[in-house]
């Protein structure tokens, strides 16, 4: 192990965060690279502390390198955000993928995701989803049927994630080895905890609270981030954020829902009754919701929706380095693919870059409506690297 690679939000960067990156660099890694959401998170909404400031208190806390998932990826379902998450860090030249487990053993974490890509899988997972069950429980009893014990692996969160990364790896044929970590003090979503005396909790609590309180579970040097951010303006407001989805939705021809990624079922007919009818975002969550559907997938359709991205994408084209510390820019030498900390330089690379780049950048000017002070647009193509 020399270079290590972390998937991740780190909104906010917390505790937890911290230790993982430290137990990492214990095991021996030499160079830390973070594949971090930008634009938008794959709960299905933006980010509530912008890019440079997440990506930041990652570089304190101990990374070396912080690449962008860009947004059109960010958002997808957990398959396609670490399909992406691998592929990119693969490119990079990282040769081992660091993640947190509920249970943080390679070999099973492998062997469940060897058995989802087995056809007969898919025939059992036809016929529950024929009965009417959610994605995700068909999928955990048509594994349990298959293979005793494998089940359990696919009903927690974190193991969840992992298993797709451990997918994505066999069928990339990816370089990386699958390096799970226990969730040290605080379960996904769970309430705060302890570990080594260290106050833990999840980023999805930690959101849940005013700023202010974070601080007991985030290191000091992220807090003093994030007060900046809370001063200068920089953090998500909820109010702006809905009123800004449900004008984009309002606004678009119905007949565009269509082509929305992940519609089906006659679900575009659902959403535009539902975006006529709704008066907050709730509502409309609300008014979507089937027993089929969980919740994050339809905040995923609404985002999608709204930002008008495409059910088909290519696989990301270029390497947006966010921020990094300077001795690791060299490792963006051997890349294979186009890299560099210039979005602008990356959108002429290609079709697909420039295509990918304009969907996220579009991401990006959503987000900067949604703060506490709205920033202006074009930050996707200007703001500066963050470099130590």
């Amino acid at each position: 192990m020399n270079f290590v690679g972390i998937i991740t939000e780190y909104d906010p960067f917390h505790n937890g965060h911290a230790a993982q990156l430290a137990a990492v660099r214990r095991a021996g890694a030499a160079c830390i690279a973070v594949c971090m959401s930008s634009g938008a998170v794959q709960r299905g909404g933006v980010p509530i502390l912008p890019g440079s400031v997440r990506a930041r208190a990652a570089l304190e806390a101990g990374a070396d390198l912080v690449i962008a998932l860009p947004a059109p990826y960010a958002c997808a379902t957990a398959e396609q955000f670490a399909a992406a998450g691998v592929f990119l860090l693969g490119a990079l030249g990282c040769d081992t993928l660091a993640f947190g487990a509920e249970t943080p053993e390679a070999d099973r974490l492998m062997q469940a995701a060897q058995l989802l890509r087995e056809p007969a899988l898919q025939t059992e997972l036809r016929q529950r989803l024929g009965t009417g069950m959610t994605y995700a429980a068909a999928r955990a009893e048509a594994a349990e049927v298959l293979s005793p014990g494998m089940g359990a692996l696919l009903r927690t969160p974190n193991n969840i994630l992992g298993i797709e990364y451990c997918k994505a790896i066999l069928g990339q044929n990816s370089p990386l080895r699958p390096m799970p970590l226990p969730r040290w003090g605080a379960a996904h979503g769970g309430k705060a905890g302890k570990y080594n005396g260290i106050p833990m909790a999840s980023a999805s609590y930690l959101r849940a609270l005013p700023m202010e309180a974070w601080a007991p579970f985030v290191p000091q040097q992220a807090m003093v981030l994030y007060r900046k951010a809370g001063a200068e303006g920089h953090l998500l407001d909820p109010r702006r954020l809905e009123t800004a989805l449900l004008a984009l939705l309002r606004a678009a021809p119905p007949e565009r829902f269509a082509r929305v990624r992940g519609v089906s079922e006659g679900l575009e007919h659902r959403l535009a009754a539902a975006v006529r009818e709704a008066t907050s975002l709730e509502d409309l969550y609300t008014r979507l919701k089937t027993k089929r559907y969980p919740h994050a997938r339809l905040r995923r359709l609404v985002l999608d929706a709204a930002l008008d991205f495409p059910a088909d994408l290519p696989a990301p084209p270029y390497l947006l380095v966010l921020g990094a510390r300077k001795q690791a820019l060299s490792c963006l030498k051997n890349a294979a693919l186009p890299a560099g900390t210039s979005l602008a330089d990356l959108v002429r690379t290609g079709s697909d870059a420039a295509r990918i780049g304009g969907l996220h950048s579009r991401a990006v000017d959503f987000s900067s409506l949604c703060r506490e002070e709205i920033r202006p647009m074009g930050l996707a193509f200007t703001t500066k690297p963050v470099l130590l």
